[in-house]
């Protein structure tokens, strides 16, 4: 029974979390953007600009890549405090899966 009830919350809370994930890569895309004008002047590089060097597409893929993903995570979690708070129900896992490696 209580795993038909965890089922029927994440169908209820995936429409949330959708939103959540967009709302979170245009947060991420904003941070990003202000953070690369503290670090450089010119616009970051793309992994097909020609004109640059492994250095500076690595740095950008790294800085990029650590700001979407906290990003992702603190709307993620704040989306489900919400969730609970206007349902009672968390709409994930209670603790992590002590097998899933």
């Amino acid at each position: 029974m209580q795993a038909a009830l965890d089922h029927s919350i994440g169908l209820i809370y995936k429409p949330f979390g959708m939103l959540f994930g967009v709302l979170a890569g245009l947060i991420g895309k904003r941070l990003f953007d202000l953070v690369w004008t503290k670090i450089d002047d010119e616009e970051p590089p793309e992994p097909t600009t020609e004109e640059t060097t492994w250095g500076r597409v690595i740095m950008t893929a790294a800085i990029q890549g650590v700001i979407f993903r906290v990003t992702r995570f603190v709307v993620a979690r704040y989306g489900a405090i919400g969730f609970r708070y206007l349902t009672g129900v968390w709409p994930g896992e209670k603790r992590p899966d002590p097998d899933a490696d």
